[in-house]
């Protein structure tokens, strides 16, 4: 569910000549995108201009790749000319980067379908020696670390563990593999990774490491709880590193090469939307946080919401740019967040470059919950996406009369005091939502101009909690109908009241404590796949064992009892015989679901817990952005949809994809090119947003496309390997009908050759 660096090619690649099956494949010149995101600054820019405002309508199809074994969320690298991208069941596949041809192809354990291997990953690193000799793919999957030979496909058998890196290597309580799906930044001989450890109660801490990329030894650890002594320690209750979760980085990191400095979007703390059992602002949650790449040392931070209870994390780049400032040149740093905020920095000493005033927010009225009095409002530059939400703001375009009427009174009833206002014990509206603002792949820059992109869902969210071991489904979102809303229900109340097996209302406690978030309510997928048919395919024993030790890009839950782990695979099973509404109520379910605190935390704190609540329809489009900002004045340039969604009826104006699957790419041609998660190829111009160019393609694209030149020929390459539209299963509209899955395929498009 979401780029500055100008790479030149020095020497031909000798050795290509026995894999490449294109003679002399690599000995053409090329300018690359030879690392994810486009380079080290994350930028999604590319400096080549062939391509451009006058000609881009004439461009065509260079090649395709065919990718029919399932979908994937990987970012392609082109180096000299190969193209590194996901397909076969999971395996990184080399690819001439002019003709499509595929050279190799590295599989992985736990492939298959597109979802093991590394389809579940964003994208992949490269690295080469100063000879060039030694030429390296480093990409994560299923908890490790791998490194591949950039030429041949083959394992380096010299790093690591005989070419893979354990990643619970320097994580505390790290009783399952932690990988982050993206991946990392190299920087001269260290890759300097995130981690995804999880969103229950009590998860492992994230904290930042880098790893030497010839030997995979561990070269630092960054602590992102603090320990006793260090920085922030006292901004958590006592000894919370020992058992506190979260504060990861499973975001996109940014490096300013020149300097040394790397910057990390630090994410919340775990659980994400109760605090309870952490009093204090918890540093160094939802940060900018600025470490010298080298060594891992602290150098500056702000941390954008105090004591998050509303899972406002940064996810996207933090983007560098140079700008003119008050009469000075000023090199900076830019976080766009979830909540709707850009935060812009000077790089070097984190001075905001604009005030940013600490403003009296709501009260929490959930038993237990702490909350801070003040949280950070920047003055410039001016929020990216909607913060509130009136009742003006309801959109009735998919809604029946009878859930027209349904949705006014439901919104009358709900708390609603703007950003920031915490979840309550009754319907709460949060705007951005939980799924709302950026994540991965959303934000991108033209750093010589001091231009900042931003692309962003206007996604709100209606929360509500309850007691742990309580059902969340009432607020499980997508309710919107099921015939439209990705994960819906149907219908707007409570699954009916009967008698199902216990170990099936066990079974879907469990899920929604810990399943859910991944896969959905109604388990169709939302962050992970759709698992409504995995224990039919894969068979119980097998399921239990998935659910214990993982498999592909899901962790394992070994803390998890084994009655637990059966009920939910029960559940799983017969899920149907167990609708919403049915789970146990109470406390008694918290040793199947979640780690106790120590005995030293006395009395355990309370546990709430709520459904994330997305409700992307109701509100009036339009659903999803990109906007794009002047640094050097703080204005906001111009906004526009982020595509279209024609099941929404006639418009003279476009309405933004509202879940886009894809990011963009900014080029010297003047140009912001995507594909919108309706199959829909768009050219903008990057200095009014206006639509230059729209094409229809075979498929909704995912990740971020690479822009790459070979032979004075420039190419983007996209992956059109997500479901077009709607995803499957979901209606277009009121008596519509599904809308069809395109075909999954790799495509570089290029002007004519001369």
């Amino acid at each position: 569910m979401r780029r500055q660096s100008k790479t030149k090619s020095g020497a031909a690649l000798l050795a290509l000549g026995a894999v490449c099956a294109v003679p002399l494949c690599a000995q053409k010149s090329s300018v690359g995108w030879k690392d994810y995101l486009g380079g080290p600054a994350a930028a999604h820019y590319s400096p080549l201009k062939q391509i451009d405002v006058s000609n881009v309508d004439k461009i065509g199809v260079a090649w395709t790749y065919p990718a029919p074994d399932g979908s994937s969320v990987f970012c392609p690298l082109v180096v000299d000319n190969i193209a590194y991208v996901s397909a076969k069941g999971g395996a990184l596949v080399a690819l001439d980067a002019t003709t499509g041809k595929e050279l190799w192809a590295h599989p992985f354990a736990g492939g298959g379908g597109g979802r093991g291997g590394v389809s579940g990953q964003r994208g992949a690193n490269y690295w080469e020696s100063k000879d060039r000799k030694d030429r390296r793919i480093l990409v994560t999957s299923a908890g490790f670390l791998f490194a591949i030979d950039a030429l041949t496909g083959k394992t380096v058998d010299s790093f690591a563990n005989h070419g893979a890196l354990d990643l619970k290597i320097g994580i505390d309580r790290a009783p399952i593999p932690l990988a982050s799906r993206t991946p990392g930044r190299i920087f001269e001989n260290l890759i300097i990774l995130g981690s995804f450890p999880g969103e229950g109660y009590l998860a492992p801490p994230g904290d930042i490491r880098a790893f030497d990329v010839v030997t995979g030894k561990l070269a630092w650890v960054f602590h992102t709880i603090p320990r006793e002594g260090e920085f922030g320690y006292d901004t958590w209750p006592k000894d919370a590193y020992k058992y506190m979760g979260g504060v990861d980085v499973w975001g996109e990191i940014t490096v300013d090469e020149k300097r040394g400095i790397a910057y990390f979007p630090v994410s919340s703390p775990k659980y994400e939307l109760y605090g309870g059992d952490r009093p204090g602002n918890n540093l160094f949650a939802d940060s900018l946080l600025a470490l010298d790449a080298r060594t891992g040392k602290y150098l500056w931070h702000f941390q954008t919401v105090h004591h998050d209870i509303w899972d406002y994390d940064p996810t996207a780049a933090p983007q560098l740019a140079t700008v003119k400032h008050d009469g000075k040149t000023i090199d900076t740093v830019a976080l766009a967040s979830k909540n709707g905020f850009l935060y812009v920095f000077d790089r070097v000493t984190g001075k905001p470059l604009w005030p940013i005033e600490e403003r009296p927010v709501p009260k929490s009225e959930v038993p237990g919950e702490w909350t801070a009095p003040t949280q950070p409002f920047p003055t410039l530059p001016q929020p990216f996406a909607r913060q509130s939400f009136t009742e003006k703001d309801l959109y009735f375009g998919f809604m029946t009369p009878e859930e027209q009427t349904h949705w006014k009174a439901r919104f009358a009833a709900a708390q609603n005091k703007g950003i920031f206002t915490p979840p309550g014990l009754t319907d709460t509206i949060e705007i951005p939502g939980v799924n709302g603002g950026p994540f991965f792949w959303d934000t991108g820059a033209d750093a010589a101009r001091g231009f900042v992109f931003v692309e962003s869902k206007d996604f709100p969210a209606i929360l509500k909690m309850v007691k742990a071991g309580e059902s969340t489904a009432e607020n499980s979102g997508g309710t919107i109908p099921s015939r439209i809303q990705p994960g819906g229900r149907g219908g707007f109340g409570r699954g009916p009241a009967g008698g199902p097996p216990m170990e099936l209302r066990y079974g879907r406690t469990i899920y929604e404590g810990s399943c859910q978030v991944c896969h959905g309510p109604d388990l169709k997928g939302d962050r992970g796949p759709a698992i409504d048919d995995a224990v039919k395919r894969l068979g119980a024993d097998a399921a239990q064992s998935i659910v214990r030790s993982g498999k592909g890009a899901m962790p394992g839950f070994p803390t998890m009892n084994a009655d637990a782990i059966k009920d939910v695979v029960a559940f799983l099973e017969k899920s149907d015989q167990a609708p919403p509404g049915t789970g146990v109520p109470g406390n008694s379910l918290m040793e199947r679901l979640e780690p106790a605190y120590p005995e030293a935390v006395t009395p355990p704190p309370s546990r709430y817990k709520t459904g994330y609540g997305q409700e992307g329809y109701i509100i009036a489009p339009p659903w999803s952005t990109i906007t794009a900002y002047d640094l050097n004045t703080g204005k906001i340039m111009w906004q526009t949809p982020y595509g279209d969604t024609p099941q929404a009826g006639p418009s003279d104006k476009l309405r933004g994809n509202v879940t886009p699957t894809s990011g963009f790419v900014v080029t010297a041609g003047g140009l912001v090119l995507f594909v919108d998660k309706q199959a829909k190829f768009y050219a903008l111009d990057e200095n009014t947003g206006k639509v230059v160019y729209t094409r229809d393609v075979p498929n909704s694209a995912v990740g971020v496309p690479a822009v790459y030149e070979v032979n004075g020929r420039e190419y983007v390459l996209f992956a059109l390997v997500g479901g077009a539209g709607f995803p499957a299963g979901a209606r277009m509209a009121p008596g519509g009908v599904d809308h069809p899955a395109g075909e999954r395929q790799f495509i570089s498009f290029a002007l004519p050759s001369r």
